[in-house]
């Protein structure tokens, strides 16, 4: 894939390779190589299950890696989304922690206005601050919210709602669809646009996705994601893909369901926004 010339409307590919602001674990900051190696690693094609093939796609590019450590961190991923955006293009992150959402959703907020958010997730990091860090992974939806960059977010997969973030929900007025209840068959992804996926990777069940820095067990399938990802029929202005953690992915198996939620994601982006 090239960046070169690119035309209004094509989905970019772009790394964020930044996880200080983790609570437990390093390591995430290393992902975007490896998840972009096991989609090209010739191991399945490139064929999305909606029959859009990302391989010599037209309307794909790569933006490269960008990232650091603190303050410079956020303002490098920032500046790279913004530039992806104000180009007419849709930007699809590859993570690091889930901090790197907050720059993402701040740059896309002041391409397009407020957004509209589905957030797959165990964790609905919603925190006010963690162990003094208010830019914590644990943090971004609060700052988010408060900010009003988002008028909508609604949350997939939490199974870890304890008094404190139910009470940010309240003040939010977030959408929590918690594992415990979720009912699959009736759930209609419907945001309206501007819309936006985030993904942490732990939302998935530790049985599919082992490679990550928090183990919750009770998660959704794999299926379960990619059906719900192709209900969605609403235009995305941007996506991300954050919290695979390469340190903890001893098979490898990790960045497979990673590189494949790149797949099914970029198709349905390209699917849902007309050339």
């Amino acid at each position: 894939m090239s960046n070169e010339a690119t035309p209004a409307g094509r989905l970019v590919l772009l790394g964020a390779c930044a996880d200080d602001n983790s609570s437990m674990l390093r390591g995430a900051a290393g992902a975007p190589p490896l998840i972009r190696a096991a989609l090209f690693s010739g191991s399945s094609n490139l064929t999305s299950e909606t029959g859009i093939c990302l391989d010599g796609h037209p309307r794909m590019a790569d933006r490269g890696d960008v990232g650091g450590e603190g303050a410079a961190a956020f303002v490098a991923i920032q500046n790279a989304v913004a530039e992806v955006a104000a180009a007419g293009d849709m930007p699809l992150v590859l993570g690091g922690d889930h901090a790197v959402t907050y720059p993402i959703v701040r740059a896309l907020a002041r391409c397009h206005g407020p957004l509209e958010i589905l957030h797959f997730d165990a964790h609905p990091d919603l925190y006010d601050e963690l162990d003094g860090n208010r830019f914590s992974h644990a943090c971004p939806f609060a700052r988010i919210m408060e900010e009003g960059f988002a008028k909508r977010l609604v949350q997939v997969g939490i199974r870890t709602l304890n008094a404190h973030q139910r009470e940010q929900a309240r003040r939010f007025g977030v959408e929590i669809h918690e594992m415990r209840s979720f009912d699959l068959a009736s759930f209609e992804p419907d945001p309206s646009a501007p819309a936006y996926l985030s993904f942490d990777m732990d939302a998935l069940d530790p049985a599919f996705a082992p490679g990550v820095s928090h183990f919750e067990p009770g998660g959704l399938s794999v299926r379960d994601v990619l059906t719900i990802v192709h209900r969605v029929r609403t235009p995305l202005v941007g996506a991300d893909i954050v919290e695979y953690n390469p340190r903890r992915d001893v098979t490898g198996v990790t960045a497979m369901v990673a590189a494949k939620l790149v797949k099914e994601i970029g198709a349905v982006m390209l699917r849902n926004t007309p050339e």
